[in-house]
């Protein structure tokens, strides 16, 4: 059975390029403007560009806050979709989802902001959005905020900008990105496959 992939949109998001990625990957990449479309989804992937009010305003407007916070499927989080998996953002103090415990900060001695550009990954731990791919990937991010998580286990790998920063994170079935897998050429597109999968070994295992 194919694996369907839901991405949510709530009106900021790299929608087109994200489904794409996902259906190269083998996936049916079905985009979802409501919390039932979400329902018979094996996996789910936020995505997110802006700032962290606008975005959580989008979710909570579409009726996504809810599903979001209760669901045990499979969740990538990517750029600010990744952020407002956090508690709070200093950006503009808004409330966020709360699935992983920590604040969403600003870069620290950036050269200029948004940090735009290719970086490389310094990998923490082993984690499934990894598996097969190179021990130092380079990725695109497009920013001025990282989470600084309360908890430093579910820091998967970091990169750096003068400083370094939490790029990629994981708590149980949540995962984030803070880069776009989606504009990381093969590299992003070997983590999207991977997602892809993991969420296949999940369905299978409901």
């Amino acid at each position: 059975m194919t694996t369907r992939i839901a991405v949510i949109d709530h009106g900021a998001g790299n929608l087109v390029s994200i489904a794409r990625g996902l259906e190269r990957a083998g996936a049916i990449a079905v985009v979802c403007e409501t919390p039932e479309e979400i329902e018979g989804a094996d996996g789910i992937v936020l995505p997110g560009v802006g700032a962290t009010a606008s975005v959580m305003a989008g979710i909570r407007v579409a009726g996504f806050e809810s599903p979001l916070r209760q669901t045990t499927r499979p969740v990538l989080g990517i750029c600010v979709g990744m952020q407002v998996l956090f508690e709070t953002s200093e950006e503009d103090g808004a409330a966020c989802l709360g699935l992983i415990e920590g604040t969403v900060r600003k870069l620290e001695n950036p050269p200029r902001l948004p940090h735009i550009g290719w970086n490389d990954l310094d990998l923490v731990r082993d984690d499934p959005l990894f598996a097969g791919l190179s021990d130092r990937p380079v990725v695109y991010f497009v920013h001025s905020y990282a989470p600084e998580p309360l908890d430093p286990a579910v820091i998967v790998a970091r990169s750096s900008y003068e400083s370094p920063f939490p790029a990629v994170v994981r708590k149980g079935h949540v995962v984030g990105t803070q880069f776009h897998p989606e504009r990381s050429g093969e590299t992003g597109l070997g983590m999207l496959a991977n997602f892809v999968r993991e969420c296949s070994i999940a369905m299978a295992n409901r």
